[in-house]
């Protein structure tokens, strides 16, 4: 990673030379819940008719074909990318390693292509050896604490989580919901134990170089990687954990309003995890 200051720029076009390739994240950077940014599509497409490759790496609580159709839905055309990693593919894995357990999902019926194909045992939560939280069952009335009584035995019986989907919050259309992150965070403050399948944890990110190494034919060196993303936590800091430069993508998320550089001190001056570059939008 290089140590230089964050700038705020209007286009991300005079970095794309320095990368190979780009970690994009896809809520709030390639779409909003609702329907695609075609400025990003546009960046996206210009960067790989560069020779740059497009991995699109996500929180997402399913697999990478299921939210590959589910992009096609709001508007991200396919040409706009190589590939997708998914927090939900990571949790496949993690749920193959224990699937004699009896599980628990928490989570919405949108949810249940993250286990196609398994041969699982749900049971009711007081039966449960393992919990797979992919999100609120109504993200859009209900908050974390509607699941506090739920999840007090749990953590009191020592059940182990996994969290399909670290993220807190995210922006559908003009507004902000809950994600299972913040499910898992309250499961924490609870007792219970965590293990988080996305970003910003190590082991997305070591499934993300596996793919970038099968797309370009060989290893992509991490100076030559840029991560994309609008969240400071997830993706800021999971970049600067995997040691690969960053740029921040401004939403409703962490920005209200115009994304100005007082903002971008704000979010970044004191933190050792700073982006390269902040934008308002993903733009060529």
């Amino acid at each position: 990673m290089t140590a230089q200051p964050t700038r705020l720029l209007s286009s991300i076009a005079p970095l794309a030379p320095a990368y190979d390739a780009w970690l994009c994240d896809v809520w709030g950077v390639m779409h909003n819940g609702v329907e695609a940014f075609a400025s990003a599509v546009e960046a996206c497409r210009n960067f790989r008719e560069r020779g740059g490759i497009v991995l699109l790496l996500s929180n997402a609580p399913r697999p990478a074909s299921a939210v590959a159709a589910q992009i096609d839905r709001y508007g991200v055309p396919r040409d706009a990318y190589d590939g997708i990693v998914t927090s939900g593919d990571l949790t496949r894995k993690l749920i193959i390693e224990r699937a004699q357990a009896r599980l628990f999902h928490l989570g919405p019926e949108r949810d249940k292509p993250l286990f196609e194909g398994l041969n699982l045992n749900f049971v009711a939560p007081d039966e449960a050896e393992l919990v797979i939280c992919s999100g609120l069952l109504n993200d859009d009335v209900e908050t974390p604490s509607d699941y506090t009584a739920m999840l007090e035995p749990l953590a009191r019986r020592g059940v182990p989580m996994i969290c399909a989907n670290p993220d807190l919050k995210v922006e559908r259309g003009s507004r902000i919901v809950y994600c299972a992150g913040s499910l898992a965070a309250e499961y924490e403050r609870l007792g219970g134990k965590v293990t988080y399948a996305g970003k910003p944890y190590g082991p997305i990110y070591d499934l993300a170089f596996e793919r970038l190494a099968e797309l370009k034919g060989r290893p992509v060196p991490r100076e030559r990687v840029l991560a994309i993303g609008d969240g400071v936590r997830t993706d800021i800091q999971g970049a600067a954990d995997a040691g690969i430069d960053s740029v921040f993508i401004a939403s409703a998320i962490h920005v209200a309003g115009e994304l100005d550089i007082v903002t971008v001190e704000q979010l970044f001056g004191s933190s050792d995890a700073k982006p390269i570059a902040a934008l308002p939008a993903l733009v060529w």
